[in-house]
């Protein structure tokens, strides 16, 4: 009959994707969203998958929404397995040109939704002794870059709230799991719907991945949690070990090239779903966004994580033959 799973940000981006890829093994699949038309669209792709879909529309920011959400899909599909905290909004701009309702609102749906899903799923798991809670973070939980100083914030405090939680699970010895998995570009409408005021429309920093390679990662991540965290991409890990090595020369780098980067030539024209859903009845705007021309469909850095036991196993059985050659040879 399938896992029951909740996708929260569900109506459009990785959420949508990580919706139907859970969908595909014919899981119960209750989708978390404020947009009426994307929350649709996710539905028809959900069932169009195989999957069953449970619709709410939710302000992830709201404990007491979330809460209730929670309630329902445990009245109609039975016991959550699995929660996947995605949804999140941001502003594009300048630290200073962010007033601080706007810094607050963002900080409260990219961050405190992730609390407020975690809380609703913990609350249910740990009686049971039984479920897993996936973080869906980026490569930006690590470094910070220009003009996103309220996701990169939010994603950093994400980042150390997971450890902590991930630490008292550990004490209580719980079969509850926790995991994190760390994204790098991709082509999602957030760059269509996040509120902007840099002068030209927002692009994500390439290389650029298509939404189903996060969503593989993220189901993969949800049937194996005993790892801390996965990093998607091979620019999710250079960048998470570079700035653990060289911070001070990424701050000039990025300093640089930051701004530009971030932008097309194209003028600056979005629909801004910081205090409301951008995807009214009148539009759906899907898993993909604008740049299905630049974006890879396959990331080599994933399957060497999964299959890192092979690959070690391989490396190791090299090695041997290369000192057993090595040896005979001077012999």
């Amino acid at each position: 009959m399938g896992q029951v799973v909740v996708v929260t940000g569900a109506s459009g981006g990785v959420g949508r994707a990580t919706a139907v890829a859970f969908a595909r093994r014919g899981d119960r699949v209750a989708l978390l969203a404020r947009g009426e038309a994307g929350l649709e669209g996710a539905v028809r792709d959900v069932t169009e998958a195989g999957g069953t879909a449970l619709p709410l529309s939710v302000d992830v920011a709201d404990p007491a929404q979330v809460e209730s959400a929670a309630e329902q899909i445990e009245k109609e599909f039975g016991p959550i397995d699995v929660w996947a905290n995605v949804a999140f909004t941001s502003v594009f701009a300048p630290f200073l040109e962010i007033d601080p309702a706007e810094f607050r609102r963002a900080t409260d749906v990219t961050y405190l939704g992730y609390v407020n899903g975690t809380r609703a799923a913990l609350s249910r798991m740990k009686p049971r002794d039984h479920g897993t809670i996936v973080q869906v973070g980026s490569a930006l939980a690590y470094r910070g870059i220009p003009l996103q100083s309220v996701y990169c914030g939010a994603k950093h405090a994400i980042q150390g709230f997971h450890d902590s939680l991930r630490c008292e699970l550990l004490h209580d010895k719980s079969h509850v799991r926790v995991t994190m998995v760390q994204l790098p570009a991709v082509n999602t409408p957030q760059f269509s719907w996040v509120l902007s005021r840099l002068p030209k429309h927002p692009q994500p920093v390439p290389p650029i991945f298509q939404p189903e390679v996060a969503a593989d990662a993220i189901v993969y991540a949800a049937d194996h949690p005993g790892r801390r965290e996965y990093w998607v991409g091979g620019p999710t890990a250079l960048t998470i070990i570079a700035n653990k090595f060289a911070a001070g020369l990424l701050d000039r780098y990025l300093a640089r090239t930051g701004y530009k980067s971030q932008q097309t030539d194209l003028p600056n024209e979005q629909a801004a779903n910081l205090w409301g859903p951008a995807d009214d009845r009148s539009r759906d705007y899907g898993a993909h966004g604008v740049f299905d021309n630049r974006s890879t469909s396959r990331s080599y850095q994933v399957w060497a994580s999964r299959h890192r036991n092979v690959l070690t196993a391989t490396a190791a059985a090299a090695a041997a033959a290369a000192t057993a050659y090595f040896t005979r040879s001077h012999r």
